[in-house]
């Protein structure tokens, strides 16, 4: 057997370890499932064997004092149907820092696709779970806060470590040292980035996550929002046709009112009023229809079902109580707003980009080692004794470009500026747009009452007394048509209104970002 000669034992290993690695590395690699990935706000159970979990924890702030969001997120294999949750309504937290992404809860509906929907009317919650859950743009947002939260490991990582391998094939052209001939020269290093500087670089990272969250919440209150409307618009389309067929019987009635009076010695002129005003109803449902079926179009596309038929929403709307308190409003809003958020931590991710800056005035760091084969062959050294040579390597950058640092320093600091007023800047067109929709609201409320109380009761009163008075041969036939249409109008205008106050709520939740309580008065 061969005897292993002690000297070429290391480089052997080197060799043998690096080769492993590369191995190991590749099947790694090959061995990945094509996964996605489903953000929650609670900590993920295991799905599967091939399904990994990760968690970036957080609650405990860092040294910027900003607390990091807590990501909690599951990669789901393409076969597998995993019933997504849906999120919980937004809560007003108790401080004015960023928050963590909303929690999601079960919902049964977002199991399985819809695939008919029956002739019972479903309440809007039932759309709004099914479209929070599905939504392309949902869970585009939700991919995209899985991709952030994985950038924060990447850059507090040290860079990979570099093997040198170098050798003489020409014997007589080789290295000659006292000790013999050089047969190749191994060496390995590391660099080590100033310890704070990796530290921000995480920090960066996590706020990237935070605003990715952040936007994400912003697109489920931007879906939810779209959904109420359209749910509203259809409700809308759906009293306004039984309005008017409930007006057609009276003009029928009308007509027959009419036709008994020319019978008795009245005018023609009238049975024919009576009858174009039957007409026009008629032609009002044509319209109202194909509004409906718009609508439908519209919230089916919504839940990811644009051939579905047969929505019908339910019969009574159900409208919560309009806030009046700017105050407690603005408050909310600068509380729990996604969209403020996001700004908040695009300031927050902004200073640490200086404080990056700042510290570019520190040396970087590499640390490394050498060995060297020695040989006694074709050594022109006559004391040569093949002793390998081992060496060690430090090497120091040196950050003496003032200038280039003074730029960076300067550059970030504009843009920690530049974020701060953009959230001035968003700050105030929240606060806009909550105290119009506010107003919207509290007009769209006080207009409901005086039609509920005043209007539409002496309306329906008016048209009684002016049938009566025309049977009694008192009036014309065309206060009796006037009487008629006015009603219609009245009660066509109550059911706007109420899905307008119904709208403008849906709106001035997404610009608050959060349920507010109102007290009952």
């Amino acid at each position: 057997m061969e005897a292993v000669n002690p000297r070429k034992m290391p480089q052997k290993m080197l060799v043998l370890f690096v080769g492993l690695s590369y191995l190991g590395a590749v099947v790694g690699c090959r061995q990945t499932p094509k996964n996605y990935a489903t953000v929650t706000g609670t900590v993920v159970q295991p799905l599967a064997e091939e399904s990994t979990s990760l968690v970036v924890r957080s609650g405990s702030a860092d040294k910027s004092g900003d607390s990091v969001l807590q990501v909690n997120y599951q990669e789901q294999n393409e076969d597998q149907q995993i019933p997504l949750r849906l999120p919980e309504t937004l809560a007003a937290p108790k401080t004015s820092k960023p928050e963590a992404v909303p929690a999601e809860k079960n919902d049964a509906s977002a199991e399985n696709p819809i695939e008919s929907v029956t002739s019972v009317g479903q309440s809007v919650g039932y759309f709004l779970g099914i479209a929070t859950a599905s939504h392309p743009r949902v869970r585009a947002a939700r991919a995209r806060v899985a991709a952030a939260s994985q950038r924060a490991p990447q850059a507090q990582a040290l860079d990979d470590p570099t093997l040198t391998n170098s050798f003489y094939p020409i014997s007589d052209q080789a290295l000659q040292t006292a000790a013999g001939r050089a047969g190749n020269t191994m060496s390995i290093a590391q660099k080590y980035p100033w310890p704070e500087k990796r530290w921000t670089k995480a920090a960066i990272a996590d706020r990237e996550t935070q605003i990715a969250a952040a936007k994400l919440a912003q697109v489920e209150l931007e879906v939810e929002e779209t959904v109420r409307l359209a749910y509203y618009e259809l409700w809308f389309a759906d009293r306004a046709i039984t309005i008017t067929d409930e007006n057609r019987q009276i003009a029928a009635e009308l007509v027959k009112l009419a036709e008994a009076r020319y019978g008795a010695g009245g005018r023609q002129q009238d049975v024919l009023r009576a009858q174009l005003q039957l007409d026009t109803l008629e032609e009002r449902l044509i319209g109202l229809r194909r509004q409906k079926s718009l609508a439908q179009a519209d919230l089916a596309a919504l839940v990811q079902q644009p051939a579905m038929t047969g929505i019908e929403p339910t019969g009574e709307l159900p409208i919560a109580q309009v806030p009046q308190q700017l105050d407690a409003l603005f408050a909310a809003a600068g509380e729990c707003s996604p969209r403020l958020r996001e700004r908040q931590w695009a300031v927050s991710r902004d200073r640490q980009k200086q404080q990056l800056a700042c510290l570019s005035k520190y040396p970087d760091f590499t640390l490394g080692a050498g060995w060297q084969t020695i040989t006694e062959s074709d050594a022109v050294s006559p004391v040569a004794n093949g002793h390998d040579n081992v060496n060690f390597v430090v090497v120091v950058t040196l950050p003496i470009w003032r200038d280039k640092i003074n730029a960076s320093i300067r550059e970030a600091s504009a843009e920690v500026a530049a974020s701060s007023r953009e959230f001035n800047d968003a700050r105030d067109d929240t606060f806009r747009q909550i105290r119009r929709l506010s107003e919207q609201a509290y007009a769209a409320d006080e207009q409901l009452r005086l039609y509920n109380e005043r209007i539409l009761p002496r309306a329906k009163r008016t048209l009684q007394l002016a049938s009566a008075d025309y049977r009694g041969k008192l009036v014309d036939f065309g206060e009796v048509t006037d009487g008629f249409t006015e009603v219609l109008m009245f009660e066509l205008q109550v059911a706007r209104t109420k899905a307008t106050i119904a709208g403008a709520i849906a709106q001035l939740h997404r610009a608050v970002g959060c349920e507010v309580a109102v007290d009952a008065e």
